[in-house]
């Protein structure tokens, strides 16, 4: 974090007194939070009594008294991306307006994983990407097959080579401009090397994936969120993962999450139709008639099983 400045010397010109200000929150770890100024200065703060569920994107109102700063208001959110299970669930970022999903021809990436973060961007009103990264591997035209199914339904789809810094910059400067967007994918991906190429400031560490494990080792600990320069545009980092759980989502949510549903769902019956054994229903009969592809409609029936399996408390 380039502009962060010591704290003592943010706040020390204002003594005893008591100055409120509105700034970003661009990291946090564990009970103190990172916040942007206006002035482009960055101050820790910590959470006023045992206030919680603030995450890197967020608005926040913080007072400042003497060598001591606090968030004292939380901003209404424009969206919130994250996942959950039935033990906990982990904020990623808000106030988001698109995500690149980081895949990669090597190590395999999970279809079902895209999926569920393709829907929770959809509930939430994130228009999404996927970078396919490591295009030169030979089992790259086996990736673009596996991706077809988003492919057909509009979701884009960008190939890059990481490594590549001036090709990573040529695909994207135009997207990443004046936007908030959020990197997101399984470790092992090239998202570090990729937001070395965006913010080489940002100095992420990048390690090579473990062809014994099939997968990366994680690099980015915590969510941060950067500025692009020579640009308006900002790009939040966010640890690798291995799963993403929708407990926090209503059957409602999943229908919107899928954007192939939207039209057929028009021409169902019952208007709390599952889309699974009603008559007449227009996502079966869109399903059966080949609009929608056999891997989504399983994936929608496996996650409604998963939602619908949960404790209810």
């Amino acid at each position: 974090m380039k502009r962060t400045k010591p704290h003592r010397q943010t706040v020390s010109s204002l003594s005893t007194n008591t100055a409120t200000e509105v700034g970003q929150v661009i990291a946090g770890h564990g009970r103190h939070y990172f916040v942007e100024l206006n002035s482009g200065e960055v101050i820790k703060c910590f959470p006023r009594g045992k206030r919680g569920g603030i995450c890197v994107g967020d608005w926040v109102d913080i007072s400042t008294q003497g060598e001591r700063a606090a968030i004292e208001r939380l901003h209404e959110r424009r969206n919130l991306l994250y996942r959950s299970d039935e033990m906990r669930s982990k904020q990623f970022a808000a106030n988001i307006d698109q995500l690149f999903i980081v895949l990669a021809a090597e190590p395999m990436f999970s279809e079902d994983l895209v999926g569920r973060a393709l829907v929770a961007a959809g509930t939430a009103n994130i228009t999404p990407y996927i970078l396919l990264n490591k295009i030169d591997l030979a089992s790259t035209p086996l990736a673009r097959t596996r991706l077809q199914p988003l492919i057909d339904i509009g979701v884009p789809v960008l190939e890059i080579q990481a490594l590549d810094s001036a090709q990573v910059h040529a695909v994207l400067d135009d997207l990443l401009r004046d936007k908030t967007s959020l990197l997101l994918g399984q470790s092992g991906m090239g998202k570090s090397t990729i937001l070395n190429a965006l913010v080489p400031e940002a100095h992420a560490h990048t390690q090579a994936h473990s062809e014994a494990l099939g997968a990366g080792r994680h690099t980015t600990t915590s969510t941060k969120l950067y500025h692009l320069p020579n640009s308006t545009g900002k790009i939040i980092d966010s640890p690798g993962f291995q799963a993403f759980g929708i407990a926090h989502l209503t059957p409602e949510d999943l229908v919107r999450g899928f954007i192939e549903f939207h039209d057929p769902i028009t021409q169902c019956r019952f208007y709390n139709c599952t889309h699974r054994h009603e008559p007449n229903c227009g996502v079966v009969a869109a399903y059966e008639s080949g609009q929608i592809h056999p891997e989504r409609y399983a994936l929608y029936q496996r996650l409604l099983n998963e939602l619908e399996s949960q404790p209810k408390y």
